[in-house]
């Protein structure tokens, strides 16, 4: 499939560079009208994660996974389930563990890989019987693991599934860990640790013979939190064994279904390692697009209450869904 180079995305020009255009939109946009009807969803584990859903009398389903420490309320997640809603779609925020308000009730939380609870929100919209047509649509994180969901399933997926739209998605984990390390950097990375600082505090009270928060704040980088929890909380051995496992571009290759990638160029997040060109331009469903401006999961429109990515989202489901 073609590699889109030439996109039609074009930024408001006071966003002088990558961070602002990622940092303003984090910090200050604001999705009105929506309410949401919260639902959980029990997992086979004995663990849950929340739905929060816009429904309305409708055979086609959006599903809408956020990034690192999102949730659903999150601009981008929200946004994007609104313009879909709008458009006569129903949709499905889902929160990953932990990620909803209520801490999750397991020591393990989320990653980038976990793909089974995306299949447990997915089967539980198929067991519904309300669906002809569902798409997945992730931010980051949430894209990592909605490319991961299609390629380890490849033709397996099921074909009410129809194609996928990712947005900022950090295709080699361990890269994209190291690029965050970087000192320019550091503002994404302490504001990540904060966030999670608080769930493994939380957690090495319930669970303290497993999780051990002491000295959590002397942690500088995401392979040393990664060494120090996601890695054993989650069945790796380091965080070298969870970047290569849990990184979704090994499983491109066996995607089965259309899929668009849009990874910008000024996103600080990103190596060049997770823009991988040479493969879209040969595969037969991926997509990529690669925009010069849009900073990470931000693409913000002078004057417009929409950003980008919701039209750009519903346009390709649009070409892709029949």
């Amino acid at each position: 499939m073609p590699l889109i180079e030439n996109s039609s995305y074009k930024k408001p020009f006071y966003y002088w560079n990558g961070h602002w255009e990622t940092i303003i939109p984090s910090m200050f946009r604001k999705i009105e009208g929506v309410a949401y009807q919260r639902e959980r969803l029990e997992l086979s584990d004995g663990d849950f994660v929340d739905l929060d859903c816009l429904n309305q009398d409708s055979s086609k389903l959006a599903i809408i996974t956020h990034g690192l420490e999102g949730n659903s309320d999150r601009h981008y997640a929200k946004g994007m389930a609104k313009h879909f809603f709008q458009n006569g779609w129903n949709a499905i925020a889902w929160n990953c563990r932990g990620c909803s308000g209520d801490i999750n009730r397991l020591p393990r939380f989320y990653h980038h890989g976990a793909t089974e609870d995306l299949a447990a929100v997915v089967q539980h919209a198929l067991d519904s019987n309300r669906y002809k047509t569902i798409v997945l649509i992730g931010f980051s994180m949430g894209g990592s693991m909605t490319l991961k969901y299609l390629g380890e399933r490849g033709i397996a997926v099921n074909p009410t599934v129809k194609t996928g739209v990712v947005f900022s998605v950090p295709c080699d984990l361990g890269a994209s860990a190291s690029e965050l390390d970087k000192p320019s950097r550091k503002f994404y990375l302490n504001r990540f640790l904060k966030k999670l600082s608080v769930k493994i505090k939380e957690k090495s009270k319930r669970f303290p013979k497993l999780i051990n928060a002491e000295g959590f704040d002397q942690i500088k980088s995401f392979r040393e939190f990664d060494n120090r929890y996601t890695a054993p909380l989650h069945g790796f051995k380091n965080a070298d064994d969870f970047y290569e496992r849990a990184s979704c571009g090994p499983y491109l290759p066996t995607i089965q279904k259309p899929v668009l990638i849009v990874n910008a160029w000024s996103d600080p997040f990103l190596p060049t390692s997770c823009y991988p060109a040479d493969f879209a331009k040969s595969h037969q469903y991926v997509y990529l697009e690669t925009p010069k401006y849009g900073g990470h999961t931000a693409f913000s429109l002078a004057g417009k209450k929409e950003n980008w990515m919701e039209l750009r989202a519903l346009e390709f489901v649009n070409h892709n869904s029949e």
